[in-house]
């Protein structure tokens, strides 16, 4: 099992804050062990994760099938995995969320499993068993029983190799964003494992030792509300018999802060961090994205209520709607700084496959032909592949302003100043091994970053240990991940000026748009 690459030039490498705690890469591939547990018991398996360590050619001579597979953003290695394994004489299987949405990209791969692999691995183990050497093997969307779906085989993982590793209990979303790709990937109904299961999961990671940062990777933890209230109670009491070895993560919709008694389970169950999709400051804007459930509350309070039960919020913001009527740089920036949210996800508007947003732009004859060939980053460096409504100079520049506003080191540590005044944790963090030797290598590496970035730190510091140091543990965090966002945040605006540049200087013209073969090629 082979775990691509993701591409360098992404927001969520991480790798400078990795480098503070000897580990190698933020999360731990959670589908490939997944699929290794559906495999069958008398077959040998080993992990090699590419962002982690070598794959050589040794690897290839004891395998008899390399399987493989993943995210857009590891669209290129994973291409280059199936080159290997086919110069090679491998048979290699791929599969995941890229490969479901463009399975034309991938037709040099022995076999494709599409979709969720839970209810159809078995058909492609019965016809590897009688000798077929490819197939096809696709999966009905949003129907998969995640009851049935087994313990993963965290015993593959490297543990000490990741900041964090993921459990997963719901799949699916109840809302309907036109750019997301996660309700035709999952489906609109979030399916739910049982209680059981997901102890089972925890159980698990605690018997190989592990302890520390565990994320829920669902696309939306409250999709399912009534499930999840259920769930907690149970979640609550484990964490207690066990002496809270883990603290969680997870994605959820911002609706989350009109249930105060959903965000005091959360919180008392050793919730400390969640990431919500905020897009824009603009009505319009969610009003035309079909993510109206932001349009309902005011921003800053349904935040700060988050912020106040003790988990601290990471967003998402998208550039580049159609309906930006002028520069929205200005209300962005002001909507970052009044949420007091540290880590922000600025993107560029992308159409990812298979999505409305897709969709629609290829019925305006607006979508770039030839978009989803290659992939060179994420959506910081590789959006708007698609004719935008506003002069694509503009939005260019909006995001660079943006960047160069929220990144700045007065900025940043100044919003994490506020988190650390509102943050209001029952519980203090509890130590791990390693976790001194981080802050010290913290304090060194802070000092040799861009001017005015150790005052601003040791301001925020000890204002948090002076008015709520609880908080402390968490604002370090923060300040680990500047470690990442600031150098990545620079590298993504002197690309963006690059472009300017080459418009200014007409060296850019639109690619042309997709013509109807194309998209009828893409479907098949």
């Amino acid at each position: 099992m082979v775990f691509p690459r993701f591409n360098a030039n992404s927001f969520w490498n991480y790798q400078e804050t990795c480098d503070l705690t000897n580990a190698r890469y933020p999360a731990a591939p959670l589908g490939l062990i997944t699929v290794a547990a559906l495999l069958p018991k008398n077959w040998e398996i080993r992990l090699v994760n590419r962002n982690t360590e070598q794959l050589d050619d040794a690897d290839f001579g004891w395998a008899d099938i390399v399987m493989t597979g993943g995210m857009l953003p590891q669209r290129n290695d994973a291409l280059h995995i199936i080159e290997m394994c086919r110069a090679l004489g491998k048979a290699v299987v791929i599969g995941g969320p890229d490969v479901t949405s463009s399975p034309h990209l991938y037709s040099a791969a022995n076999f494709q499993v599409l979709g969720e692999a839970e209810e159809i691995m078995i058909d492609f183990i019965t016809a590897w068993r009688r000798g077929d050497r490819q197939g096809i093997f696709k999966a009905e969307m949003g129907k998969t029983d995640v009851t049935k779906s087994p313990l993963p085989r965290f015993d593959l993982l490297k543990l000490d190799q990741y900041l964090h590793v993921g459990v997963q209990f719901s799949r699916g979303c109840p809302f309907s964003c036109e750019f997301c790709d996660i309700i035709e990937l999952y489906g609109r109904v979030p399916r739910t494992k049982t209680n059981a299961q997901v102890i089972a999961e925890l159980d698990a990671l605690y018997a190989l030792g592990y302890r520390g940062h565990v994320d829920f990777v669902d696309d939306n933890l409250i999709g399912n509300k009534k499930a999840l209230k259920k769930f907690l109670p149970d979640l609550k009491h484990w964490q207690s018999k066990k002496n809270f070895p883990f603290e969680f993560s997870t994605e959820a919709s911002i609706n989350l802060a009109d249930d105060p008694d959903l965000l005091r389970s959360l919180s008392e169950t050793n919730f400390f961090a969640i990431f919500v999709g905020i897009e824009s400051p603009d009505t319009e804007s969610l009003v035309l994205m079909q993510k109206k459930q932001n349009t309902r509350r005011s921003l800053q309070q349904s935040i700060e209520t988050i912020h106040k039960a003790g988990i601290f919020v990471n967003a998402g913001f998208i550039v580049g709607f159609d309906s930006e009527k002028g520069s929205i740089a200005k209300g962005m920036i002001e909507c970052i700084e009044e949420t007091s949210i540290p880590v922000c996800m600025v993107g560029l508007l992308y159409a990812l496959p298979t999505t409305q947003l897709t969709r629609r732009l290829f019925a305006e004859g607006r979508l770039f032909s030839g978009s989803e060939q290659t992939q060179s980053g994420d959506q910081c460096t590789a959006g708007l592949n698609f004719e935008t409504k506003r002069p694509r100079r503009e939005v260019l520049n909006d995001y660079r302003t943006v960047l160069a506003a929220i990144y700045d080191p007065t900025a940043y540590f100044g919003r994490v100043r506020r988190l650390g005044r509102m943050l209001k944790r029952e519980r203090t963090h509890r130590m791990i091994k390693g976790d001194l030797r981080s802050f010290i290598r913290l304090l060194f590496r802070i000092h040799r970053a861009r001017p005015g970035t150790t005052g601003q730190f040791w301001r925020m510091i000890l204002d948090c240990a002076l008015h709520n140091p609880k908080a402390l543990p968490y604002v370090v965090m923060t300040s680990a991940l500047y470690l990442h966002l600031d150098p990545f945040s620079r590298q993504v605006i002197a690309e963006i000026d690059g472009e300017i540049a080459n418009i200014d200087q007409g060296r850019w013209s639109p690619p042309p748009v997709m013509q109807p073969i194309e998209a009828e090629f893409m479907a098949i």
